[in-house]
């Protein structure tokens, strides 16, 4: 995950005052992140710039310059994650979000936020160039599930692992090309078949069953099966003892529970952003006109 480093001019801010305490809690909250990420923990990364988000919808200012630019900091940060997550269709979404949050920004001064432009430009062209080996490695990838296909059916047990590992690759590599459903099946058959070859719930049942809810999660449709599947499997996590799994599994239950982009005020929050970037470049465009039409009287 790229750190975005940011300079804020918090002067303007009484210390006291309800601007800075919702700016000092994200930056907070942004190094937390930022610290999880580093131990490669990018679900609880994930939840925390989620939970940053959210604190930012009670900025009083949404046309203040630093709200702005913090702002424009998390989304960055949130396609990052998700990119890392291997979710390119939802991290391209989030850089679209984050140039029309930067448009007004580079007019204002395209010295200091110039270099998030070429930031998200860099980043998109990673995602364009990841999401296309993915689909690559796809068409091989079913090529040789069709074939381990065969081998079990034919009676060849020991095919039965490589198989499972398999249909997992090519759920991941669904996942990651953006084609959720069909993502969704291949997790499916690969825990069907990881569970007939155990006989019981093991740690590689667990992380499948995860990759599976996070995959859910990005259809709205599904985040409530999603919700219930993690509440089914968490047990086994404890059980097993793997507080890594455990820990993501909180942490994806923890986005869902405070699932923000079904929140009337998360909806009323982007739309006053949308507002807000509109009215300066209204006004950006007055100015210009206004200049335009001085310099033809000259």
């Amino acid at each position: 995950m790229t750190k975005v480093d940011i300079a804020l001019d918090l002067k303007q801010f009484d210390k006291h005052s309800k601007e800075y305490e919702i700016i000092s809690d994200v930056l907070a909250t942004r190094a937390t992140a930022y610290e999880l990420a580093a131990e490669e923990r990018n679900i609880d990364a994930l939840e925390r710039i989620v939970q940053a988000l959210r604190v930012m919808r009670d900025f009083p200012d949404f046309d203040n310059r630093e709200f702005r630019t913090l702002l424009a900091a998390l989304i960055f940060d949130l396609a990052e994650i998700h990119f890392v997550l291997k979710d390119y269709k939802q991290s391209e979404k989030e850089l679209e979000t984050l140039f029309k949050v930067m448009e007004s920004l580079l007019k204002e001064d395209p010295d200091r936020f110039g270099r998030y432009h070429i930031l998200a430009m860099e980043l998109s062209t990673r995602i364009l160039r990841s999401r296309k080996k993915a689909l690559e490695l796809l068409v091989k990838q079913q090529i040789n599930t069709g074939q381990l296909y065969e081998k079990v059916n034919s009676g060849v047990v020991a095919a039965t692992d490589k198989l499972v590992d398999s249909l997992r690759k090519t759920g991941q590599l669904l996942g990651a090309a953006g084609d959720y459903k069909a993502a969704l099946k291949f997790f499916a058959e690969a825990i069907k078949f990881s569970k007939k070859r155990t006989g019981r719930v093991t740690r590689k049942e667990v992380t499948m069953t995860i990759e599976m809810a996070e995959i859910m999660m990005r259809i709205k449709q599904m985040r409530p099966r999603a919700k219930r599947l993690l509440e089914a499997v968490l047990p086994h996590a404890i059980a097993l003892e793997t507080i890594e799994l455990e820990e993501n599994i909180l942490a994806l239950l923890e986005i869902l529970n405070n699932d923000s982009t079904r929140e009337p005020r998360w909806r009323t929050f982007m739309h006053r952003l949308n507002l807000a970037s509109r009215k300066g470049k209204a006004n950006q465009n007055s100015v210009e006109d206004g200049k335009n039409e001085a310099e033809n009287k000259l």
